[in-house]
């Protein structure tokens, strides 16, 4: 459950747990508080979130580097991108809404994870690669109480 002022969300966590020491590729979603750094989402299939930080389409050439031998380590990409990473222009679902959530992007420390957003839960809530993910629904009223963060309990 991701617990929100008075209010409880049911979430998929990333399926190595939560880890008060995350590194890139142990699935875990990093515990502690997580500052929301702006939204992206797909304009051809959903309206635009309210919320209190920035609001931008996700457009057909975005990524996220995923590759910590990088210099674009954990940073969003323009496809193609020669470094590993991921697109953000999905044919399901998942990332139709995109919180880019604050973790090891101030500064960025190599290998100490990559791609931590809040986004849409899988059916059945499987868990993440380190994610948070709640139905479209929690996620749009999580974005509505104009957060500015969330915390992830270790």
């Amino acid at each position: 459950m991701l617990r929100l002022r008075d209010r409880a969300f049911r979430c998929a966590l990333g399926r190595g747990g939560i880890a008060a020491h995350k590194m890139e590729g142990d699935g875990a979603t990093p515990a502690g508080l997580l500052p929301l750094r702006r939204v992206l989402y797909r304009a051809d299939r959903l309206p635009a979130p309210a919320c209190a930080v920035p609001v931008e389409p996700i457009g057909l050439r975005d990524g996220w580097c995923d590759d910590p031998r990088d210099p674009a380590y954990n940073r969003p990409v323009r496809l193609p991108h020669d470094g590993r990473h991921e697109e953000l222009w999905r044919s399901d679902a998942v990332y139709d809404i995109v919180a880019v959530l604050g973790w090891n992007d101030a500064p960025v420390v190599r290998d100490r994870g990559s791609a931590i957003f809040l986004h849409l839960a899988r059916p059945g809530y499987p868990p993440t690669e380190g994610c948070v993910a709640l139905a479209l629904e929690d996620l749009r009223a999580v974005l509505g109480m104009r957060l500015s963060a969330i915390t992830v309990p270790g």
